[in-house]
């Protein structure tokens, strides 16, 4: 445990403090930072390579069960250890997949031992938390691996997402990033922010303009800054159809 890098992840000022201290009295040579919100965790793993990461589960904009989403893509993955204020139903998952979590206020004796066992909760284990669906909502970013490094992307920018073979294309007008997930699980997850166009895209519904018929009858959908226009399938036309109507509605 000597020099051993260690990451307080929480939005509250006062809780890492706590934790700092709580760290310092079982670990003074171990190598503390701080983290105030999901993105900024992400920045910290990425640059100082912790062993550790004490996450909280619940924070504005990127909650922990989100970080622990992108973490998992990295080359290098820190043991992550969950902590929470909240004794709910989700302690359940992590009892379950023998994730550890500490529960607020922290006791010194508690962190010492989820510390010493971080090392036993392997990845599979933090894989199948996170497949139970205890993440609070649909993720606020999605990533990719590019060069080593993790890429962030806004859901909210997002345009369009398009099947290409193995990957789905996220693309919106400043660029495009390639996904190692499935169009489906895509369109499970934002269901609410895209709808599915054809059976390979998924558009983003508030970036729709309008459609128009192409000279060989097709129907296309046109975006919002982009020069793009996408192939509605016959399939889809109707619910794309009522999309756009119920936009215009609002």
């Amino acid at each position: 445990m000597t020099n051993m890098k260690i990451l307080i992840v929480d939005d509250e000022p006062l809780a890492r403090e706590r934790l700092q201290d709580l760290v310092g009295e079982l670990y003074p040579d171990a190598i503390q930072s701080q983290a105030n919100d999901g993105q900024a965790a992400l920045e910290k793993i990425q640059e100082i390579k912790p062993e550790i990461v004490l996450l909280d589960i619940r924070m504005p904009l990127m909650d922990g069960m989100e970080v622990a989403r992108h973490v998992m893509k990295l080359e290098t993955q820190p043991a992550i250890i969950f902590t929470t204020a909240y004794q709910d139903h989700a302690i359940n998952a992590f009892d379950a997949n023998a994730v550890d979590y500490l529960l607020k206020p922290i006791r010194k004796e508690r962190l010492q031992v989820a510390i010493e066992r971080a090392e036993l909760i392997n990845q599979s284990k933090l894989s199948k938390l996170l497949e139970t669906g205890t993440q609070s909502a649909g993720r606020s970013h999605v990533s990719s691996l590019v060069n080593g490094n993790l890429e962030l992307v806004p859901v909210e920018t997002i345009h369009y997402l398009k099947a290409d073979q193995k990957y789905v294309m996220a693309v919106w007008p400043e660029g495009e990033i390639l996904l190692d997930e499935s169009l489906v699980s895509l369109e499970a997850e934002f269901n609410d922010h895209f709808v599915r166009i054809h059976r390979n895209a998924l558009v983003a519904k508030n970036k729709i303009c309008g459609l128009e018929k192409n000279n060989g009858g097709q129907t296309l959908i046109k975006l919002s800054n982009m020069p793009t226009e996408l192939l509605v399938s016959r399939r889809h036309l109707a619910n794309v159809k009522e999309v756009i109507n119920s936009l215009t509605k609002r």
